[in-house]
């Protein structure tokens, strides 16, 4: 094999895309701080028990290990940062009150979740600890819709769902582990025929509630709708009511509900999200998810009420239009000071100046040279910037 072959679903960034990508960085961070969220770098590498505490065993699967040289302890890197800020939420800020923290760094999947997935999303994420009402919900949908919008995606679509409902629907019923798994399956398929034979042996009205799920779906009149066929109960009452009034206040975009959407079950504790856009073929791509994990710091022993999202910029930047190449100065290569020195005034005067090496005056590929610095013929060892 040729030693540049790189692994599967693992690729390098070229310039364009790669400057791109950085420009969206700058503009997600700078979208979270003007919000309130303070910035945190989490470690690539973590000690495997404190990367994988409380997760489950998908982010286990998901996760690298390696021993450590050092110490001969087991290490991981990371495939998701948000266990990693609730611990830094944790045990190193440990506020009383209200914390808002974002980040934005690599992370590393052993195997892809998705035809065309890269292996080493860029993670971009913010995430609200320490308030357990629907304003930080709302601040969490709000923000992350700011972030896109920002990046310059338009025609945004909000996917709404809360893992409250089924748990509300199965709780007149004591079910072992394997079963409820195979349940959420089958509502995630909306295989009504295998959730008929798995309810088999249930009460008649669990049976007719797990079988009206996966019709639960379409604009906020699912929410009626649910509250005419399913079961009434307190939880199913607090679920609906959150997902009307989230609905409710989000304003310029396109709503549905998706009762039986139970993506990130094992991980969401109520309120989950998703963000689309429609790709070139008008299809809807997810370019950003999110919701309520309440239990996300608990095995930390500090457990707070924490909401959130991320998104993958190596994915948000093939959603967007391509960037103009950065308008630049071109200037001739020379020892003259007095030409260093006009370089280095206009470099730090922001512009951006492309010394063409001699030999090379037309090889600039990643810049539009619209200006060239040229001598000054009326005043010896002077220089000025020409539009091109």
């Amino acid at each position: 094999m040729s030693a540049w072959v790189l692994p599967d679903h693992i690729a390098d960034v070229l310039p364009s895309e790669a400057r791109h990508i950085e420009e969206l960085r700058r503009g997600l961070l700078d979208t979270a701080r003007g919000y309130g969220y303070e910035l945190v770098m989490p470690p690539l590498l973590e000690h495997l028990e404190s990367l994988l505490t409380g997760t489950g065993e998908a982010l286990d699967l998901q996760t690298f290990k390696l021993v450590d040289q050092l110490s001969g302890r087991t290490l991981g890197l990371r495939a998701d940062s948000t266990p990693q800020v609730a611990r830094i939420d944790a045990h190193l800020l440990n506020r009383q009150g209200v914390a808002r923290l974002s980040y934005c760094g690599p992370v590393v999947h052993t195997r892809i979740d998705r035809p065309l997935a890269s292996r080493e999303p860029l993670q971009f994420g913010a995430e609200i600890y320490g308030h357990a009402g629907l304003e930080a919900d709302l601040e969490t949908l709000e923000l992350a819709q700011a972030c896109l919008r920002g990046a310059g995606v338009t025609g945004l679509l909000l996917d709404l769902a809360d893992v409250r409902v089924i748990d509300a629907v199965l709780a007149p019923v004591p079910l072992d582990a394997p079963r409820i798994t195979q349940i959420h399956a089958a509502l995630a398929a909306k295989d009504v025929a295998e959730l008929r034979a798995l309810a088999s042996d249930l009460p008649e009205q669990v049976r007719r509630d797990l079988c009206a799920l996966p019709r639960l779906f379409g604009d906020v009149a699912v929410l009626d709708e649910a509250r005419r066929c399913l079961s009434p109960s307190p939880a199913l009452h607090a679920a609906l009511d959150s997902l009307a009034w989230l609905a409710a206040h989000t304003q310029n975009i396109e709503v549905s509900i998706d009762l039986a959407d139970l993506r990130g079950y094992a991980y969401y504790t109520g309120m989950r999200f998703a963000l689309f856009a429609r790709d070139v073929q008008g299809e809807p791509a997810e370019l950003a998810r999110g919701g309520r994990y309440d239990e996300v710091g608990a095995v930390f022993g500090r457990k707070r009420p924490a909401v959130g999202f991320s998104l993958d910029l190596k994915e948000l930047v093939s959603a967007v239009a391509p960037r103009p190449l950065v308008a630049a100065i071109r200037a001739p290569w020379g020892m003259d000071a007095s030409l260093r020195e006009a370089i280095a005034r206009l470099r730090g005067e922001g512009h951006t100046v492309v010394c063409a090496l001699p030999g090379h005056e037309h090889e600039v590929d990643e810049f539009r040279c619209d200006r060239e610095l040229v001598s000054d013929p009326a005043h010896a060892g002077a220089w000025t910037v020409k539009t091109l």
